[in-house]
C-alpha cells in the first residue's frame, strides 16, 4: 500500500489563492526533516521543500485561484486544488490510476480522488506524507504571495501573505481590494 498525503495552504487569507500538494515519500526518506509546516521558520521550511522535491517518490501542486474560491467557497476550493494536487502528481510521475495508492488528507473532508482518501484532523502533526505536503503547500503559496507583493507593493504581502493581519486591513480599505483580493471574504478592522 502507497499512502499519498495531501495538504493546503490559504484557507484564511483574505487574497490570493489556495495551494495544496500531494506526495508519496520513499521507504528511505530522512523523517527527521519533517514537522507541522505551521512550527518550522521559513529557512526549515524551505529546507524541507528542497529535500521534498529532489527526494519523494511523487510530489505534485495544485492550486484553486482567488476568483473560484469566492465563486466555489473556501472549502470546496481548497478540496479543489486539493484533487489538482494529486491529479497532478499521476501525470507528472505517470502513475498509473489503478496503482494501489490511499490518500490521507489534512482536516475534516477529503476531496474526491477516485481511490481511497481519509479526512485526518491534524494529519500535517502525524503523518509524514502529510506533513511533507503541507510544507510544499505552505512554501509554494508563500513564493507565490512574494511575486504578488513585488505587484502590489502597497499590500505588503511579502509580509503577511495575504492573512488578514491590522496592517492587511488597513491597506484594503485605504487602498481598495487588490486584484487578487477575495472578495466574499469580509475585511473587518
Amino acid at each position: 500500500m502507497i499512502i499519498c498525503g495531501i495538504d493546503e495552504a490559504g484557507r484564511g487569507p483574505l487574497a490570493g489563492p489556495v495551494c495544496a500538494a500531494a506526495v508519496i515519500l520513499k521507504s528511505n526518506f530522512p523523517l527527521h526533516i519533517l514537522n507541522d509546516s505551521k512550527k518550522m521558520t521559513s529557512a526549515h521550511r524551505d529546507n524541507a521543500r528542497h529535500i521534498i522535491c529532489n527526494e519523494a517518490l511523487a510530489w505534485g501542486i495544485g492550486w484553486a485561484s482567488h476568483t473560484e474560491i469566492d465563486s466555489i467557497n473556501i472549502l470546496q476550493a481548497s478540496l479543489l486544488a486539493m484533487k489538482r494536487a494529486f491529479d497532478c502528481m499521476l501525470k507528472k510521475y505517470s502513475l498509473p490510476p489503478d496503482a494501489n495508492i490511499t490518500a490521507i488528507a489534512d482536516g475534516k473532508f477529503a476531496p474526491c480522488l477516485g481511490i481511497m482518501c481519509t479526512a485526518m484532523i491534524k494529519a500535517d502533526a502525524k503523518v509524514p506524507e502529510v506533513m511533507a505536503a503541507s510544507i510544499l503547500a505552505k512554501t509554494e503559496r508563500d513564493n507565490y504571495m512574494d511575486e504578488m507583493a513585488k505587484l502590489y507593493p502597497q499590500y505588503g504581502y511579502e509580509k503577511h501573505k495575504g492573512y488578514p493581519t491590522k496592517a492587511h486591513r488597513q491597506a484594503v480599505i485605504e487602498y481598495g481590494p487588490s486584484p487578487i483580493q477575495r472578495i466574499s471574504f469580509k475585511v473587518k478592522i
